[in-house]
């Protein structure tokens, strides 16, 4: 009797510590699955790179006496012709969009991605509210205007959520469905705009036809500057990584003896606004695109932020407070007002230095430049005061 009391005594005792260990194994094994589900959630809104060639089209500049018909792969264009490929392939080459420079500058911020991932992850885990949703508002261009300054100013707002990265979606992957696109995007509860940045949309002519058929009500913002400046800065951009590529003056112009301006060199037609703008109002009326200035967006970043935060229709929670200028790259750094940690500034390859260019070319492309910066004053109806 005593001796099957005592195994009665030592049973229990020795199950509390089994059971204990058990409770806390579940707990383990319940947080283990959580990071799991998060960490999955997180890498399906990051989109994977996809190298290939630029397939869109890009519609010639208004021809003044300066531009002259060109035969390109046999083919004559010129005001009236045929529409030539932006460029040749060799071109291509020399601007390729999928640079592997590009795309080190959405990595750069990826840590702000993961950041506001993780500040919203938890409330919309206990609430179960998130969803994945199509952008409302998309920034559509322009290349090297100052569109990576303005994604990472907006996201600092809680009521906006973003792609890091570049999608590309209407312009190089569009034949992969809305459904690809949709689950690109970050997860947002409700109130929370999704958004995106691609700057090449800007330039290509299929996609406001394609961005409309996906939604009419669609906010497009245009982040626009110097077109002189931003096509010295493609060109930096591009040397960085093909330090023998030729000159600037030597790509800028076809007979550089008669003035002609190579309008065909994507770096030169980009800038030629106007151009792009009249495809994109012929499926969204001018109140649902706004321009920002790039050199604004510089020199006064909580204005422009105020314009931008009015348009998408949100609280103007980004104010001055957020900004601190940085003399040694040229831009103002983002930092957190209620705290003292180090401002967060933009990757490495920003704020490089621009070649020394020959003054006399810097005033050829002012002059081919100056008709299509009026009438891009005159649809946008703001003077941007590049002239």
């Amino acid at each position: 009797m005593e001796y099957s009391l005592i195994c009665q005594n030592f049973y229990a005792i020795s199950f509390i510590p089994v059971r204990n260990k058990l409770f806390v194994f579940c707990i383990m094994l319940s947080l283990w699955v959580y990071m799991l589900y998060y960490c999955v959630g997180y890498c399906s809104s990051v989109p994977s790179f996809i190298i290939d060639s630029p397939g869109g089209k890009i519609d010639n500049a208004e021809v003044d006496h300066r531009i002259q018909p060109r035969i390109q792969n046999g083919v004559q264009s010129d005001s009236g012709g045929p529409e030539p490929l932006m460029k040749t392939f060799s071109r291509d080459l020399l601007n390729n969009e999928n640079e592997i420079d590009s795309r080190a500058d959405d990595w750069d911020e990826m840590k702000g991605e993961q950041r506001s991932l993780e500040e919203s992850a938890m409330s919309g885990y206990l609430n179960g509210s998130e969803t994945k949703k199509l952008p409302q508002a998309i920034i559509i261009g322009v290349k090297k205007g100052g569109t990576r300054a303005l994604l990472e100013f907006l996201r600092v707002h809680p009521d906006i959520r973003a792609v890091g990265a570049e999608p590309h979606f209407f312009d190089r992957n569009y034949d992969k469905g809305l459904e690809w696109y949709r689950d690109l995007m970050p997860k947002t509860v409700e109130g929370q705009i999704t958004m995106e940045k691609t700057p090449s949309y800007f330039v290509t002519r299929e996609v406001p036809a394609r961005i409309h058929a996906m939604s009419s009500d669609t906010k497009l913002i245009v982040v626009v500057r110097d077109p002189v400046t931003r096509a010295i800065s493609d060109y930096t951009q591009t040397r960085s990584k093909k330090p023998d590529i030729p000159s600037f003056e030597s790509l800028t112009f076809r007979n550089r003896s008669a003035g002609l301006i190579d309008a065909s060199w994507s770096a030169v037609q980009i800038g030629m606004y106007a151009r792009h703008l009249e495809r994109w109002l012929a499926f969204f009326p001018a109140a649902q695109l706004l321009f920002v200035s790039g050199e604004r967006l510089i020199s006064d970043p909580a204005g422009e932020m105020a314009r931008v935060q009015d348009f998408l229709g949100l609280r103007r929670v980004v104010t001055d407070k957020h900004f601190h200028f940085n003399p040694a790259k040229g831009f103002p750094c983002l930092k957190r007002p209620e705290s003292n940690s180090k401002p967060h500034c933009l990757g490495k390859t920003k704020g490089r230095t621009h070649p020394n260019i020959d003054p006399s070319v810097v005033q050829s492309l002012r002059d081919f430049y100056r008709p299509f910066n009026k009438k891009f004053y005159r649809m946008t109806g703001h003077d941007f005061g590049w002239d």
